[in-house]
């Protein structure tokens, strides 16, 4: 089953690193479609939003996969291999877990019917805002794999 969760992961975040290309164009065509065309500048905004939401909900994870994310190791570094790994379980058991279970379940209920009601962006009234709220349940749901995944074999912790 841990198999199949890192499967999961790896995967999402290797789709995910894709979306920076795309991100990056689109910011930079707001200006020329806004100044030279005249139009779709805000189309553009509008995607770019969705897009950046989406590949910060999975950087986060990739993030923490690489022992970047809040990695405070100026004192542990010093710590045995096993204290390590325990503080390792104990911030997956005390800190990611709960934390994922608390944002799904406070907005399973919004990003629903956001979703059902294939919400538009406020200021354009363009598709896709949904997404958005979608980018914060695939955020939650990647730290509680990655919670659990850590539960189940915690990561060697670099030393730096």
């Amino acid at each position: 089953m841990i198999r199949l969760l890192e499967g999961f992961v790896e995967a999402v975040l290797a789709a995910a690193q894709w979306l920076a290309l795309p991100i990056a164009t689109l910011l930079f065509l707001q200006w020329p479609l806004r100044t030279m065309v005249g139009l779709y500048s805000r189309e553009a905004n509008d995607l770019g939003q969705w897009l950046f939401a989406l590949y910060v909900a999975a950087s986060i994870t990739a993030a923490t996969r690489a022992q970047t994310h809040l990695a405070a190791d100026t004192i542990s570094r010093n710590y045995s291999d096993s204290t390590r790994r325990w503080l390792s379980r104990a911030g997956a058991l005390l800190g990611l877990i709960p934390w994922s279970i608390i944002v799904l379940v406070t907005s399973w209920s919004i990003v629903r019917n956001s979703t059902l009601l294939l919400e538009r962006f406020p200021d354009t009234d363009n598709p896709g805002y949904f997404v958005i709220k979608i980018a914060l349940l695939l955020l939650a749901v990647l730290i509680l794999i990655e919670g659990v995944i850590g539960l189940a074999q915690p990561r060697q912790v670099a030393h730096r």
